[in-house]
């Protein structure tokens, strides 16, 4: 047995790269590959898919990646763990298996289920109910012979975390490799968000054309690994490309997980060779006592239209507009948002025009159908100069309201079905850490930075971003780059006591009355900023333009601040 777990990864989200599978399975030597295939917005779409057919609820993306793939998987003795099963894992592994006689192999294939409390009735009208399990029910299922693991809501790092639970034996009470095991799952849960992908850095990544290769991780028995790629692949995996995945979608220096407390703070990232980061150092603590669970709701109804107001007395166009549109409409929520003046003198058509939104929400269908389309069409020939809009009137689209909640483990049966179909409940840990969930960690104050200031720049002159949505919470992990610079030490000091939830009001002027949370991750020279309800309901329910808060952190590194002179 190899004393290092070399785990892949060949998904991010649900619609992710079809081709990785079969590209991770040829790249290189590999014992598991993981896909991840989850979020809070998935799981509301796969409770839509439910709604039509019962029999659905899983990602089928995964299926055609099955079709193509399971007889090279099992020639190459490469294990898959994936979390596609979403509100039906038993289906999915039910697919599996007609997949496999309709290509003519033995595949084990078995499921971990228990996630989904819809059963229990705890919160009445929910479309979807799933705690985060751990990896111990994954583990099993390997242990006991599995080709293929599906599961339902699992914590993305679980895919991992399970993997090298079975591989090097680990119990529940081996906090540090569990945690490293955690790390290990979060950097790779996003595919090529490792390797380059949404990395505010692009510019310095090999522009070879090559599409960008999925990460995978040499993991040890100490749960210490390294992050890599397979060779011949595009992007490039590096302490800054790593770093920007370590900050994405977290929330305190501690990351709760059903299985271990991991803490961030004490990560440690070296650059061993090119395409290739040494991760160790992480530190565990027991578990909450209490499990997350992602709760879906039918919010409602919505739509949307969009002006395109163009040249002169824009202001007075749009004012116009609204006047005349807003007495009709009897929609519950009537949102108005504009995109930035043109220049006065652009020299296109586009480039002297701007954008007027309006979206409409509401329990009921009708008002924001053709009760609000009708009156937004008739305003074509009777409002300002130059009407027209990016788009025909569409049909109301339902919408979705996530929300985080908790339950106590006893509510949870964690159940591995494996493939003779035999069923095996996985036991809880039994020592668990405070504080619970539920009341999460507070920051710790951070002085302002001293008054040695003279030159204005923006802000990523030498800071790097990544920002990304928590529910209604947004996201924003802030770090030096690692460019060689001599005054790294200096420009992490400073960027650590410039970053107060203060100077995030001035540099997020939408966030002026939101609560802000910042936590500093020294080894990684980062701060992580936390801005609650920036993103109001959720994804499926905000009217934000940029609903996950994906370009916030460009947004944010765009901004001009004060920055020493010795600091550049």
């Amino acid at each position: 047995m190899s004393e290092v777990l070399r785990v892949g990864n060949c998904s991010g989200f649900y619609g992710d790269r079809l081709s990785a599978m079969r590209e991770m399975l040829e790249g290189g030597p590999l014992d598991v590959l993981t896909g991840d295939y989850l979020a809070e917005l998935t799981m509301l779409i796969l409770g839509k898919d439910t709604m039509k057919d019962p029999s659905l609820g899983y990602a089928r993306t995964f299926v055609r990646q099955a079709e193509d793939c399971l007889g090279l998987a099992l020639e190459r003795g490469v294990k898959i763990v994936a979390n596609a099963g979403g509100l039906n894992p038993a289906g999915l592994a039910d697919r599996l298996r007609e997949v496999a006689t309709g290509l003519g192999v033995d595949a084990k294939v078995a499921h971990v289920e228990g996630d989904d409390l819809r059963p229990l009735g705890l919160w009445e009208g929910a479309l979807t109910a799933n705690a985060y399990l751990g990896g111990f029910g994954i583990a099993r299922a390997l242990e006991q012979g599995a080709d293929v693991v599906v599961t339902g809501r699992v914590t993305d790092a679980s895919l991992v975390v399970g993997s090298a639970i079975a591989r090097f034996g680990w119990s529940p009470k081996d906090h540090d490799r569990l945690a490293g095991a955690v790390v290990a799952g979060h950097v790779l849960e996003c595919g090529t968000q490792a390797t380059g992908g949404n990395f505010s850095g692009f510019r310095s990544l090999p522009h070879d054309g090559k599409p960008l290769g999925f990460p995978l991780a040499e993991i040890g028995a100490d749960g210490s690994f390294v992050v890599t790629k397979h060779p011949g692949t595009g992007g490039a995996v590096t302490v800054d490309t790593v770093t920007a995945q370590l900050v994405y979608e977290i929330q305190s220096t501690r990351y709760l997980g059903p299985d271990v407390t991991t803490h961030l703070d004490s990560i440690l990232l070296e650059q061993q060779d090119t395409d290739r980061v040494a991760v160790s150092g992480v530190v565990g603590s027991p578990p909450p006592a209490r499990l997350k669970v992602c709760v879906n709701e039918l919010g409602g109804f919505r739509n949307t239209a969009e002006f395109v107001l163009t040249g002169l007395e824009i202001e007075a166009k749009a004012d116009w507009v609204r006047e005349q549109l807003t007495p009709q409409l009897t929609a519950a929520t009537v949102s108005w948002t504009r995109t930035a003046l043109p220049p006065a003198d652009a020299d296109t058509e586009e480039g002297a025009s701007c954008l007027l939104r309006c979206t409409v929400m509401d329990a009921s269908p009708d008002p924001v159908g053709k009760a609000f389309t009708g009156p937004a069409i008739e305003l074509a020939l009777a409002s300002y100069p130059g009407f027209t809009m990016t788009a025909p009137p569409s049909a109301p689209t339902p919408y979705g309201v996530y929300r985080p909640e908790y339950v106590d483990r006893g509510q949870v049966t964690h159940t591995v079905v494996h493939a003779d179909g035999t069923r095996e409940t996985v036991a809880d840990p039994t020592d668990f850490s405070e504080p619970d969930p539920v009341e999460g960690l507070r920051p710790s104050p951070y002085p302002a930075p001293a008054d040695l200031l003279n030159r204005r720049m923006p802000l990523g002159t030498f800071v790097h971003a990544r920002s990304g949505d928590k529910g209604g919470d947004a996201n924003l992990g802030l770090w030096v780059t690692h460019d060689g610079s001599d005054k790294y030490d200096a420009r992490v000091t400073w960027l650590t006591k410039l970053i107060t939830p203060k100077k995030v009001r001035e540099l997020v002027p939408e966030a002026a009355d939101l609560e802000i949370e910042v936590y500093v991750l020294p080894n990684l020279g980062a701060v992580n900023v936390l801005i609650r309800g920036l993103l109001g309901q959720g994804v499926a329910a905000s009217t934000r333009f940029d609903p996950q808060a994906k370009g916030l952190g460009e947004w944010v590194r765009s901004r001009p601040v004060h920055i020493q002179e010795a600091l550049l």
